[in-house]
């Protein structure tokens, strides 16, 4: 999706507020309360079996008191009644005392159904001790459990069985206040937990998207582009980030605006261009029949400047359609086309400028003849325009260096000017970015690296270690076709 589609469907968007139910901060409760709530039954469950072998151990200790005085009155019958209020006041409906491998029934009522449980205290795990609890919780209520453990110190086991109906009711109870005091912890902790992060978090990520709403629907407004927060934290660098990229797009689309105006200026002029050009060639062309010696020998060269001139004026219209020609490849001598561009130049023999050529004779290039052309002559043009803007320099000279390179030619074109700007190195290839000198527009270096990459060569800016520019152009051979390869 281009960048004005991304725009235009973000605008229409703007407006789009999330409901409360999908808003964020509804949903940051809600799963701040589950959490809470699931934290409250992860530590109900030991908790109530804690509170179980409490209630146990109580009754275990009331048997044992209930016990030891049973047990003083012995060998005297102790009468049925003050059986049934001891086994009351224990909780039991039995009560054994196990001593030196003996055990002693104590007090005891009759009993009519089976015994479901039995727990030793002194032993319990707290993993079974767990399940015991809910065990209880779930299917207790009618059941009979035996318990025992030592008394006190002794080596005395006080051993009861006793009705489950009463330990159920104390747990259930239990159960209802710690229900009632989660469901209060729950509610404050969660009201703490929201505004700490709403305020931390959800406000500011609110104002982020905000911001980039109101930036999408306008963004040429500069009002819209989103203060960024002072800070380290995330939130803060996420909107400094935001800031730079919102400012880093508008000038993107401001560009792209001035790019299309001037395309279109550009295109006007290039059509009345074009007409006059085309008259010049006719002109040009009669200059061929004049007989006149000195006419003769410059009419070619104007003839060919001019065909390019016209050649030029469609492929300029062709770039700000964003597409170039497909390279009409063929192998052809590179030396004829670097002293063509040498000719081209228009170097003042006056100015001290140098242009030496390091091309064998026999090098043979596979490119578009025309296409290679205007990217040496780009280049070289930059090279004799920083070299003229020096005319202190004691030493300027421009140097086109060639040699096959495997399966390519290498080209170099390296001048002793004062070399590439850093603003221009962190820009190199980008149109009205890259320029080297004050009132360039970049454009020669960006149309020079789109005809090489259409040759599926590579273009680069080469350190050196003394003073000035060079770049190394690599046009590689074409693979041979299918049929080619067969012969």
């Amino acid at each position: 999706m281009a960048l004005p589609d991304i725009v235009a469907q973000s605008s229409r968007q703007a407006e789009r507020r999330p409901g409360l139910s999908s808003s964020l901060s509804a949903k940051l409760l809600t799963l701040t309360i589950l959490f809470v709530l699931l934290a409250e039954v992860l530590i109900f469950v030991p908790s109530v079996s804690y509170m179980r072998l409490g209630w146990l151990s109580d009754r275990l200790n009331a048997a044992a008191a209930a016990g030891i005085v049973i047990d003083a009155l012995q060998p005297s019958d102790l009468p049925q009644k003050a059986q049934s209020e001891t086994l009351m006041a224990a909780g039991a409906k039995a009560i054994a005392l196990r001593r030196e491998g003996t055990s002693q029934l104590l007090a005891a009522v009759p009993i009519d159904q089976p015994i479901d449980g039995t727990f030793d205290l002194a032993q319990s795990n707290p993993i079974n001790s767990m399940g015991d609890a809910l065990s209880t919780l779930l299917f207790g209520g009618d059941r009979l459990i035996r318990i025992y453990g030592p008394v006190g110190e002794s080596r005395m086991i006080i051993d009861m069985v006793l009705d489950e109906a009463a330990l159920r009711d104390a747990m259930l109870a239990y159960s209802r206040n710690v229900a009632a005091l989660s469901i209060l912890i729950t509610l404050i902790t969660s009201t703490v937990i929201f505004f700490a992060i709403d305020r931390l978090m959800i406000r500011r990520i609110r104002r982020l998207t905000l911001g980039m709403q109101g930036f999408a629907a306008d963004p040429g407004d500069p009002s819209r582009i989103v203060e960024p927060e002072p800070g380290t934290d995330e939130l803060a660098i996420a909107s400094q980030h935001l800031a730079t990229m919102q400012l880093d797009l508008r000038q993107t689309l401001e560009q792209q605006r001035t790019l299309a105006e001037l395309g279109l200026a550009v295109s006007k002029i290039n059509h009345d261009m074009r007409n006059i050009l085309a008259t010049a060639q006719l002109l040009s062309d009669r200059l061929a029949d004049v007989e006149d010696p000195v006419v003769k020998s410059f009419a070619p060269k104007l003839i060919r400047t001019l065909d390019r001139a016209v050649g030029y004026t469609s492929e300029v219209l062709a770039y700000g359609q964003m597409s170039e020609a497909i390279p009409r490849r063929k192998r052809f001598p590179l030396q004829p086309l670097v002293q063509e561009v040498r000719d081209n130049l228009g170097m003042d023999p006056a100015a001290g400028i140098q242009f030496v050529e390091e091309v064998d004779p026999v090098l043979e290039v596979d490119a578009d003849s025309e296409q290679l052309f205007r990217v040496l002559h780009n280049l070289a043009r930059n090279a004799h325009q920083a070299l003229a803007a020096e005319p202190a320099n004691p030493m300027r000279r421009i140097v086109v260096h060639a040699e096959r390179n495997g399966a390519g030619i290498s080209i170099r074109i390296d001048d002793t000017g004062p070399g590439m700007p850093q603003k221009a190195r962190e820009n190199l290839f980008a149109a009205f970015k890259g320029a080297a000198r004050s009132g360039g527009t970049g454009l020669g270096l960006a149309i020079a690296r789109d005809l090489v990459i259409a040759h599926g060569g590579t273009i680069e800016l080469e350190e050196k270690a003394e003073k000035g520019t060079r770049f190394r152009v690599f046009i590689p051979d074409r693979s041979p076709s299918p049929a080619e390869a067969v012969a």
